[in-house]
């Protein structure tokens, strides 16, 4: 099976940092895949590289067998590869319904736009907030609002940057069972998520980045293996997730 997604050697600096130094794994469709690491390892860095808000400094990333360089993220987005934000980016003034619909519109005319975004809302268990402001949702029902607008843009791959940040393991069910409909739906996921009993949970690979480079890739249960991993810093998170 050919990769949705490949990402070859991709390197990003900023002064003389390097945020992202020669990153390279392939997603092949229908896979949840999970980024760790720890705060400023260059996860969200990379994911801007991947959907087009950074051009990389040198490397590629081709998304259906097709090289993304130069091209800017809505272009992106209509190919089908969609990414969330930590922080929900949304009118405030706008209605839930507002918000999905206006995502809806990177596809379709306004009426038709308007039926998805409810049919969207509905598979997200948000059909009751339709009216309400985003501003008013609790923690839980704003996570589930990026995630329908990433699914009103009907994706093939999803970005999903920590998503779940923030949620008890309780409340992280909700979008963890949305994640695993939408993937027998034919979607795709690359998540960052930090709570790893949440990553054990749902990632068919795990990739570790540390200081902008992958340190390893694996299985969840390689990666719950791998002594260095353990003794770099994930030890005390893995060893609290079995």
């Amino acid at each position: 099976m050919s990769p949705i997604l490949q990402v070859s050697h991709v390197t990003k600096s900023f002064g003389g940092l390097k945020a992202v130094d020669d990153v390279s794994f392939e997603v092949e469709p229908g896979r949840i895949i999970v980024i760790i690491g720890p705060n400023g390892a260059g996860k969200t860095t990379l994911f801007n590289l991947i959907s087009g808000f950074m051009p990389p400094d040198d490397g590629e990333v081709a998304f259906e067998g097709a090289s993304l360089a130069g091209r800017p993220p809505p272009h992106i987005a209509r190919l089908g590869l969609v990414r969330s934000f930590q922080i929900m980016q949304v009118f405030p003034d706008m209605s839930v319904r507002d918000v999905v619909t206006a995502a809806a519109l990177l596809r379709l005319p306004m009426n038709a736009a308007v039926e998805w975004a409810d049919d969207v809302l509905a598979e997200v268990g948000l059909a009751h907030k339709a009216d309400a402001k985003p501003p008013s949702l609790s923690l839980q029902d704003r996570k589930l609002l990026e995630i329908a607008k990433c699914i009103a843009t009907r994706p093939k791959l999803l970005l999903l940057d920590e998503v779940m940040a923030g949620l008890t393991l309780a409340e992280a069910s909700t979008p963890l069972a949305l994640i695993r409909r939408m993937r027998e739906q034919g979607l795709t996921f690359v998540l960052v998520e930090h709570v790893m009993p949440i990553v054990m949970d749902i990632a068919d690979r795990i990739i570790v980045i540390n200081f902008g480079r992958k340190v390893a890739e694996g299985s969840p249960k390689e990666i719950v293996n791998d002594q260095a991993v353990r003794d770099a810093y994930f030890g005390e998170a893995i060893d609290a997730a079995h």
